[in-house]
């Protein structure tokens, strides 16, 4: 290997080392909190094909589950939720929302939400809205960081008001308890 293969190696893996290091400890601790009864917070965030939403204002109509994930090892969690409400044919607006409240983060957005892409099919990008700075603030504080493996499922109804909540990794318990209260939703006429 010649020397400039080596120093462009580590003129990328120096910086990525540092993110990797920083980004854990940018964010404020939040303990859990259950916000059932409570309307979402109103937060702003680009989806992955560069579509702007606004929540929970884009999902009112239908209700929805919003996955909220803190920690890039929730993924396996959300997965798992998203796979659930797939094969039961949940009928919902369904989004996932990885939410990175701490500063240095803001700083490193593409490359984080290009990573993302990566690892993504590009016809679900339109359902993963990166939030960043004072809107991941906003969503860090209304569910609580605790346990950031596991995602934080929200049903929403169709005003936007958390209707359920779980936040303690999958169960099939759960998202059978999930499905029925999504469709009693949208049995109910307003």
């Amino acid at each position: 290997m010649s020397n400039r293969n080596l120093s462009d190696r580590r003129t990328v893996a120096f910086p990525t080392a540092l993110l990797a290091l920083l980004l854990p400890t940018c964010a404020t601790h939040h303990e859990n909190r259950d916000c059932t009864g409570e309307t979402f917070p109103s937060v702003t965030g680009e989806a992955l094909d560069g579509t702007i939403r606004n929540l929970p204002a884009d999902l009112v109509g239908k209700p929805a589950v919003v996955l909220i994930g803190y920690e890039q090892r929730a993924q396996f969690d959300a997965d798992r939720w998203l796979f659930g409400m797939l094969q039961s044919g949940t009928p919902v607006n369904l989004l996932e929302l990885p939410t990175i409240p701490g500063i240095f983060p803001r700083l490193a957005s593409g490359m984080i939400d290009g990573g993302m892409r990566s690892g993504i099919p590009i016809e679900e990008w339109q359902t993963v809205v990166t939030l960043y700075g004072a809107d991941a603030r906003a969503i860090a504080a209304f569910t609580g960081t605790e346990g950031g493996r596991n995602i934080r499922a929200l049903l929403l109804d169709q005003q936007g008001t958390v209707v359920w909540l779980h936040d303690r990794g999958f169960s099939a318990g759960k998202m059978l308890e999930l499905d029925g209260l999504a469709r009693a939703l949208l049995a109910v006429k307003d």
